[in-house]
């Protein structure tokens, strides 16, 4: 077989680039649309304990979650819906949390952003606030001394994670051991409601990789096609050997911090820059732009995604509620509730 040419590698290349970019927008448009149910749900009394919104960050977290493969740890955050979506998780799974159904993967037994499927790689939320980063790097240590290689783990935080000390404590076990790990941290200016500058006083977040002894990258989080760039590239370079990888994303929460807030502290001229761009209605006019997709194959996608997502809630809410006193009050891992989780 004659090699490929130099066109024929470009042709290619752009190819998978538009497959990527396609898969990874209607991850994204399906995990907004979800998210604007969860919300209506919330507001109407349906769901109890906290929602937390996802808008303006969905091109991030798409990113990431195409990233990794089967085999990888991922460890979301509470804003990681599209990546959720991205690594596996299916609506009927978010739905049935979110709702409380005993048929959902954690038994309605916890809030609705600690699921996940340990099994899989995709680890329940402890915490937002850096406790993740030292469970993904236990479980690529466990995989280092089963002589279990080619793995990443990879785990999402916010700016203000990054002044606890499980996120210096570590970042810093992660540097010392080479670890495949990549911490994403998405840069939206606030922690809840403090700001930046009164968080950090280093120019960028992205500085304190250098400390840690690891490689850093930025990105502007509201770019879809640089988001999946940048992933790619600490992806690789941590599958690689390359160690530790930091990813510094700038964007605006596009919401408050959960349905319960309305983000009155967020300065007005933030929203006005190019860091409170909508992610989704970006990347939709990139896609059109390039003559990638067009108008009415949007509106079949949207229509696509309203049907799932309602027919997902129908299913759930014809579920029965659960029953405390009907109920083992054991540990998940165990054995005998184990195999009520095997498909």
């Amino acid at each position: 077989m004659s090699p490929m040419t130099a066109s024929q590698q470009i042709a290619d290349k752009h190819n998978l680039l538009r497959e990527k970019s396609l898969k990874a927008f209607r991850i994204m448009l399906l995990a907004r649309m979800l998210d604007d149910k969860f919300s209506s749900l919330y507001r109407a009394g349906k769901i109890h304990g906290g929602v937390f919104l996802g808008r303006g960050q969905e091109a991030l977290s798409v990113s990431i979650g195409l990233t990794l493969r089967k085999g990888d740890v991922f460890a979301p955050l509470i804003r990681d819906g599209a990546g959720r979506l991205a690594f596996g998780e299916t609506v009927l799974e978010a739905v049935r949390t979110y709702l409380g159904s005993p048929l959902g993967p954690m038994r309605a037994r916890d809030g609705n952003v600690h699921r996940g499927r340990p099994r899989d790689g995709y680890l329940p939320m402890i915490s937002h606030l850096g406790a993740m980063i030292p469970v993904v790097n236990g479980m690529l240590m466990a995989r280092r001394f089963r002589g279990i290689t080619d793995v990443v783990g990879a785990t999402c935080i916010g700016d203000g994670a990054t002044s606890t000390g499980a996120f210096h404590e570590a970042l810093n076990q992660a540097g010392v051991e080479k670890l495949p790990l990549i911490v994403v941290i998405a840069n939206n200016f606030y922690a809840y409601s403090t700001p930046t500058n009164r968080q950090f006083a280093c120019a960028s977040l992205v500085d304190r990789a250098i400390g840690y002894g690891i490689q850093g990258h930025t990105v502007d989080g509201t770019d879809l096609f640089a988001c999946l760039e940048v992933t790619q590239q600490a992806s690789d370079a941590a599958r690689a050997g390359g160690g530790p990888q930091m990813i510094v994303a700038t964007l605006l929460r596009l919401c408050g911090h959960g349905e319960h807030d309305d983000s009155s502290y967020i300065d007005p001229k933030l929203k006005t820059s190019p860091y409170g761009r909508d992610c989704l209605k970006v990347a939709e006019d990139l896609l059109l732009a390039r003559e990638w997709v067009d108008a009415p194959t949007l509106s079949e996608w949207r229509m696509a995604c309203t049907e799932e997502i309602e027919a997902a809630v129908s299913k759930v809410q014809r579920e029965p509620l659960p029953d405390p006193f009907q109920e083992t009050w054991i540990a998940l891992a165990t054995s005998k509730l184990s195999e009520l989780n095997q498909p």
